[in-house]
């Protein structure tokens, strides 16, 4: 998967995400179409594709993904979290910072809210609508030594 430049009329860029054989990842375009003309559209991209190729390489579909999921990919990016990660992910890359963990935070959330207003894994949505994502996740990075 990767993160794919969309030319559009009158010079616009906007960006979605695409599977290696170039169709695009449809979950992602939706989400992303929502933020059609913004900055926030490509960092989101990228961001998402991670979480998504993560996601391939743990055999779980988006219907599927709970809380604790996400809390696991979190961690794994450099939030700091108490509990088993798995295996290692973003292999010689330094985890995220504050910032970068408070935009990806915000960024899942949003996309799996908008899952849900599908009817897609309507019991996630239900569990990211009626609470804040826990400090843990959000503000508190691990030293890149850990």
């Amino acid at each position: 998967m990767r993160v794919q430049a969309v030319e559009r009329k009158g010079g616009w860029r906007s960006w979605t995400i695409v599977w290696p054989e170039g169709t695009v990842h449809e979950a992602a375009d939706r989400f992303l179409r929502r933020h059609e003309g913004s900055g926030t559209q490509r960092t989101y991209a990228y961001l998402l594709v991670d979480h998504l190729r993560w996601l391939e390489r743990e055999c779980l579909a988006l219907d599927a993904v709970q809380f604790r999921d996400l809390e696991r990919y979190m961690g794994i990016v450099g939030a700091e979290v108490r509990m088993p990660l798995g295996e290692p992910w973003r292999v010689g890359k330094r985890p995220y910072g504050r910032a970068a963990l408070l935009t990806a935070a915000a960024c899942l959330k949003g996309f799996y809210l908008h899952q849900s207003c599908l009817g897609i894994n309507d019991e996630l949505g239900k569990k990211l609508d009626r609470s804040r994502l826990r400090r843990g996740w959000t503000v508190v990075a691990r030293s890149s030594g850990t």
